[in-house]
């Protein structure tokens, strides 16, 4: 690896950059230069709760007074597209969180841009840290459970149905993912995005997909204060891979019992693996070879992996581009735009 030294800044002050500052706090070779956001206020607060130097007013005095080679982007969704695009325009390698844009022609013009400017770009797809997804990446491309043939993949949230992470009815840090007008695209927007990835980053693209979305009543009126809870909170795809597999994927807000649990169940002609992040995301299980016949499973401990942020400063440093990338994105940004269009027509949509 490059010695060369990454100066980054964060553009965009929110919960979840909290978590970006402390990654890329850790990793050697990365200095965090700037933070930046619409509220100056909140950008010298966090600023001055991770210790970097300096703070500014969005993305334009950023880019004006502040010198730095990256930018990761944790923003609310609708600003992915301008902020990436804005940043990738003046040559700056960019990190965004996901989804990478609200919709799909807009992922295609962060694509183009990305191109143009020839850096980095990189979205935060962040369950492809886990060790146990990269593993059975490669244990389906090496043909160990021969040819896939049924798909289960689900990402289950508790929400809405309990306390487990806060009561949602008073935060607007929840209300907002619940509410149109408030920039969310509902579960599926949110998450949904997530286990698309999951499912089809070992088995491969989606053929068609027939979506059901579903908005259930929370609260008197459907509202609370200034959040117009419209925003769907469970969704279903029933799905075909581009190989001929069939399956199903879903999401939902409404599962107690389940904090955030990921789900991955690949069924093949010669066996089957299966993730569950409520056990471990280290490692996967597996029924094959010898257990087939006997419907025996096995335990395996994946090897440990680069998470994405060391990936994005190591392709910084390298030159070579790592994944999942902006194409990558907005690949998922088309199957989430297709389900939309099938849930409004309840239709199958080929992709």
């Amino acid at each position: 690896m490059s010695k060369k030294k990454v100066r980054l800044a964060i553009l965009g002050t929110g919960g979840m950059a909290n978590v970006h500052a402390e990654k890329f706090a850790a990793i050697p070779g990365c200095t965090i230069v700037a933070a930046a956001d619409v509220d100056l206020q909140r950008a010298k607060d966090f600023a001055a709760k991770h210790n970097i130097p300096a703070a500014y007013a969005g993305v334009k005095e950023l880019l004006k007074k502040a010198d730095f080679d990256a930018v990761t982007i944790v923003a609310p969704d609708a600003f992915h597209a301008p902020l990436s695009i804005a940043c990738l325009k003046a040559g700056k390698h960019v990190l965004c969180e996901k989804p990478l844009a609200v919709t799909y022609p807009d992922a295609r013009k962060m694509v183009a841009a990305a191109k143009k400017a020839g850096v980095i770009n990189m979205v935060n797809l962040s369950y492809r840290d886990w060790p146990a997804i990269q593993a059975v990446e490669k244990v389906i491309r090496s043909g160990e459970i021969g040819e896939v043939r049924h798909i289960e993949a689900s990402y289950l949230q508790a929400w809405l149905a309990s306390k487990v992470w806060g009561d949602w009815r008073t935060t607007p840090a929840w209300l907002w993912r619940l509410s149109s007008k408030h920039g969310s695209k509902g579960v599926l927007g949110d998450v949904g995005v997530h286990i698309v990835d999951f499912a089809t980053y070992p088995v491969g693209p989606l053929k068609s997909v027939y979506c059901r979305l579903k908005t259930f009543a929370k609260a008197k009126g459907d509202r609370i204060g200034e959040y117009v809870l419209d925003a769907n909170d469970s969704a279903v795809l029933n799905v075909e891979f581009a190989n001929g597999a069939i399956g199903t994927i879903h999401t939902t807000r409404w599962c107690g019992g389940h904090a955030n649990r990921l789900f991955l169940k690949i069924a093949g002609t010669k066996g089957t693996v299966e993730i569950d992040s409520d056990k471990t995301t280290a490692g996967y299980r597996i029924c094959s070879g010898p257990d087939l016949d006997k419907a025996q499973w096995r335990d395996v401990e994946a090897p440990s992996m680069p998470n994405n942020y060391q990936r994005f400063i190591k392709a910084i440093q390298t030159g070579r581009q790592e994944q999942p990338d902006f194409a990558r994105g907005a690949e998922m940004q088309k199957v989430l735009d297709a389900c939309y269009v099938s849930d409004e027509k309840q239709v199958p949509l080929s992709l």
